[in-house]
C-alpha cells in the first residue's frame, strides 16, 4: 500500500518532512495529514523515527526539509511554548515529571500558559490572584480525578508506579487544554489490565474534550483496537497508512514490523 496524500481537511499535517542528524536521515520525506477527532496510531520498529516526527511536530527539533501545518498554519521551526499555547501538547517516552512536586503541583504548573495574573504575579513576587489560584487548583483535582488519581493527589510524583506516572503525564498534558494530544509510548511498562484501562480512558478523554490524539505505541493489539488510523515508518520512511486492518495485511509492514 502505498503512503497517502495529506486528507483535505486535516487539523495535523506533514508535507515531506524530513529531518536529518549528521550523516544519519531519521525522518525521510513524510507526508500525511490527522483528521479532526481521530485516534491515529503511529508504530514501526525501533529507531523508525517515530518521536523524532513527535520532536518534529512539537518544536523541539526542527525539521531540515518540508513543512508542519496546524489547522492550515504553518508551525515549522516555532518553539515549543508557542506550539504548545496553539494547542498541541504531548507526552514523553522518558516521563519527564518535577518528582519532587505532588501530583497536584505537577498538573497544576503546567496550567501557566493559560494564567492570566499568576505569571506576572509570580515575576513581581508577589502571591497569585486567589481566585485563579483557586481556578487552577480546582482544574488540577479534576483530571487527577478523570485519569484515576484523585486519591494521591498529595503524593509525590517520584513515588507513583510507573503506570500512574504515565497517568500523571496524560492529566498534565490535559491541563494545557490542547485540541491535539501526542501520547509517546502511553501504555510502556503497563501490565495487560492497566493496558485495558488506558485504552478505555484515551477514548473517555478523545470524546469529553472533543481531542484529536495521535499515539506512539509498541502493543500493536492495543493500537489496532483503538485507533481509526494507522500509520508505519521504517527507517524514517512512511511505508502504510490506513485503516488498522488495511496496515496489518500490508506486506511491507509484515516483513518491517509485525513478522509472519
Amino acid at each position: 500500500m502505498s503512503a497517502a496524500q495529506p486528507a483535505a481537511g486535516a487539523v495535523l499535517e506533514a508535507r515531506a518532512i524530513t529531518c536529518r542528524f549528521g550523516g544519519l536521515l531519521a525522518v525521510n520525506n513524510v507526508s500525511f495529514g490527522v483528521r479532526q477527532g481521530e485516534i491515529f496510531g503511529l508504530i514501526g520498529p525501533n529507531g523508525a523515527g517515530k518521536t523524532t516526527l513527535f520532536n518534529l511536530m512539537t518544536g523541539l527539533t526542527p525539521p531540515t526539509s518540508g513543512e508542519l501545518l496546524y489547522r492550515g498554519q504553518p508551525i515549522s521551526g516555532l518553539r515549543p511554548h508557542r506550539i504548545a499555547a496553539m494547542g498541541i501538547a504531548r507526552t514523553f517516552q522518558n516521563i519527564r515529571l518535577f518528582g519532587e512536586l505532588s501530583a497536584l503541583q505537577n498538573v497544576m504548573i503546567a496550567q501557566h500558559i493559560h494564567a492570566r495574573a499568576g505569571m506576572l504575579r509570580g515575576v513581581l513576587g508577589l502571591p497569585p490572584a486567589p481566585a485563579e489560584e483557586r481556578d487552577v487548583r480546582a482544574r488540577a483535582a479534576e483530571l487527577l480525578g478523570m485519569v484515576g488519581l484523585a486519591g494521591q493527589a498529595q503524593a509525590k510524583a517520584r513515588n507513583f508506579a510507573y503506570g500512574d506516572q504515565r497517568r500523571l503525564e496524560i492529566a498534565r498534558a490535559l491541563a494545557l487544554r490542547p485540541r491535539v494530544l501526542l501520547l509517546d509510548e502511553p501504555a510502556a511498562g503497563m501490565n495487560p489490565n492497566e493496558k485495558g484501562a488506558l485504552t478505555e480512558l484515551i477514548r473517555q478523554i478523545r470524546a469529553r474534550f472533543d481531542l484529536t490524539i495521535l499515539l506512539i505505541e509498541h502493543h500493536v493489539p492495543l493500537v489496532m483496537g483503538l485507533c481509526d488510523r494507522v500509520a508505519v515508518l521504517d527507517f524514517g520512511q512512511l511505508i502504510a497508512l490506513g485503516e488498522p486492518a488495511q496496515v496489518q495485511s500490508d506486506p511491507a509492514v509484515i516483513e518491517a514490523y509485525l513478522g509472519e
